[in-house]
């Protein structure tokens, strides 16, 4: 547990210093419970047991929300959908904690956003009933969604849904064809910038004492008889193999589960559930591409779209299709983003095309097999299952209730201990930067003022650090020179590169460029612009040399290059084909290609 005389933040760094101690821990101690996986649901499984009391380890082989908890619709949210499926518990579930992420758990990273439901049908008197059927229809669905918000007391955190005629919904959303609805109800959700909400995860387990390591790859079982003991671990970094002992190994590897699962084949071990992944592609279109304040949910034959105001651009997506190929780089092709702009362009007076695109992401939802052909239709509910004593597998579920999954898994490995175990209290245990959030918010004139800035520079730092933005400012005061914008990226200071290697565990440029910033999906260049002085900033921290800075500049280059060219492709093959032909940071790292994060001499 954390030493009351440090601070929750000092306690949080992921600095250089403390990855070296975290190796250490590695090599020496038995923990209660060593998570495997640093996706949300993995670092919020380490949160849960770190604030029991409990001594942790989190282990994740790339980076800290680099598979499907980074490039998610970056939506915290009940499910509409899932009312149609009658998934009643399901939906009341996520808006409970919907509620608990804007009220209290981490306000200064999720905050409401309002949706239309745009309503369509003919004009005229024989369209009537069906205008009113769809209506009341919808309008039933929403505030059932409502009442959900609020059973059992607890905290809606966004307005309630209204009916909107055509000219209300025009007027929230210019850009809709007059002809394309009769109406609409504008409704609210939450968004979440979903990398940077894992590591304030990942941060606050830290906090608690955890050993939390990024670059750290699981590649066995430990195990006595038929008891988990621990697992084998490779420090991608150096290629330093370890044994890692535990009292209990949590998997929560999202749509790696299956690499688990295989282990256990090896063993004669059944795993007990199998994972299924479905590839979702995001577009990334600049705000002034479609005039609106509110975004939109929309039907398609299969699934729905939304279209979600994001900062100053637009989030556009998703598709949902089978995918067997790699996983660590999943590859959008033609025909998705050809998908995506058929379903919008429809209800837009302006139709959008390739060259409205600013940005482009692919993510895997982990889905649990065996409960339906369509992939679109799996059940988002979660399950934990033992298949050997001591090592619990957790997966399915929906970002939005990571805290849940969390709380059952850390529930079942907690009775495995020999000593009392608290209850979760994670449901009031606010994420790091957001104490005090309010606070700061309301004063940020006066901060701004006080430290030289504009408002504008500081609410953009506020709402990506919360409360812990005063250790950027701390930084700017030491070296003024870390105020600069970076290149290509006006958005977004080199004091956030600086604090993502000093106290965030950044190890490589993409690291910075894609998770502890958004520049790779919010330029139209996508990084290539800031690569070179991101790159200077991180290796004034890590102790690179020439040789390292260039490596990491040309293998972003490189990735993003091969993005571009898997985005012209026409099927998942040929796209996966080329996404894979540029280099890789960390495959390199693990062959003894660059430098050992652990050998700087900053923090």
């Amino acid at each position: 547990m954390r030493d009351p005389a440090v601070s929750r933040s000092a306690a949080g760094r992921l600095s250089p210093r403390r990855r070296r101690a975290d190796l250490s821990r590695l090599r020496d101690e038995v923990f209660d419970v060593v998570v495997v996986g640093g996706g949300v649901t993995g670092a919020g499984a380490a949160v849960d047991a770190a604030s029991r009391g409990l001594s942790v380890a989190l282990l994740e082989a790339r980076d800290f929300a680099a598979g499907t908890s980074s490039r998610s619709s970056k939506l915290i949210h009940g499910g509409l959908r899932y009312l149609e499926q009658l998934e009643f518990g399901l939906v009341h579930e996520a808006l409970t904690e919907r509620g608990l992420l804007l009220s209290r758990l981490a306000p200064h990273l999720v905050r409401p956003v309002p949706f239309l439901v745009p309503l369509t049908g003919r004009r005229g008197p024989s369209g009537w009933p069906a205008r009113v059927g769809r209506r009341g229809y919808y309008g039933l669905g929403l505030a059932l969604y409502d009442a959900f918000a609020t059973a059992l007391g607890g905290s809606r955190g966004v307005p309630l849904h209204r009916h909107l005629s055509r000219a209300g919904a025009r007027r929230l959303m210019p850009s809709l064809r007059p002809e394309a609805l009769t109406g609409a109800i504008r409704y609210h959700d939450a968004q979440v910038d979903d990398a940077r909400m894992v590591l304030a995860l990942a941060r606050t387990a830290a906090s608690m004492g955890a050993a939390v390591l990024n670059s750290v790859r699981v590649t066995g079982i430990d195990r006595s008889v038929r008891e988990v003991t621990g697992v084998r671990a490779r420090d991608v970094e150096t290629g330093e193999e370890l044994a890692v002992r535990a009292r209990t190994v949590v998997v929560a590897a999202g749509v790696w589960s299956d690499d688990i699962s295989g282990m256990l084949s090896d063993i004669g071990v059944r795993p007990g559930l199998r994972v299924r992944a479905s590839k979702g592609v995001h577009l990334v279109a600049p705000r002034s591409a479609i005039s609106g304040e509110a975004g939109l949910i929309l039907r398609t034959p299969s699934s729905v779209l939304f279209v979600i105001p994001w900062g100053g651009h637009w989030i556009i997506g998703t598709t949902d299709s089978d995918w067997r190929l790699d996983r660590e780089h999943p590859a959008a092709t033609a025909g998705d983003i050809e998908y995506l702009l058929g379903q919008l362009n429809p209800v837009l007076d302006r139709p959008l095309s390739t060259a409205d695109i600013e940005g482009v992401y692919a993510g895997l939802r982990p889905l649990l097999t065996g409960e339906a052909e369509s992939t679109s239709q799996l059940s988002r509910e979660h399950a934990v299952v033992e298949p050997m004593l001591g090592l619990l597998l957790v997966a399915g579920g929906k970002y939005t209730t990571y805290r849940v999954m969390a709380a059952d898994v850390i529930d079942r490995a907690a009775r495995r201990i020999d000593r009392d175990i608290p209850a979760s209290r994670t449901g009031q245990l606010p994420l790091l930067g957001a104490d005090g959030f309010r606070a700061a918010w309301r004063d940020r004139a006066d901060t701004a003022r006080r430290h030289d800035m504009s408002v504008g520079v500081l609410e953009h730092l506020l709402e990506r650090y919360g409360t812990v933005a005063i250790e950027l400012l701390a930084l700017i005061a030491t070296d003024p020179a870390l105020a600069a914008p970076l290149p290509g990226a006006p958005e977004h200071l080199a004091a956030e590169v600086a604090y993502a290697v000093s106290a965030e565990g950044a190890l490589h440029l993409d690291d910075v460029l894609t998770r502890r910033t958004r520049i790779s999906i919010e330029t139209t260049h996508r990084g290539t612009e800031s690569a070179e002085a991101a790159a200077g900033v991180m290796g004034a921290v890590l102790g690179w040399d020439d040789d390292t800075r260039r490596r990491e500049v040309d293998r972003y280059l490189g990735r993003v290059a091969a993005e571009r060219r898997s985005q012209r492709a026409a099927d998942d093959a040929a796209a996966d084909r080329i996404r894979q032909s540029a280099p890789d940071s960390r495959e390199l790292a693990s062959r003894g290609v660059g430098t050992d994060p652990g050998d700087a001499s900053s923090q």
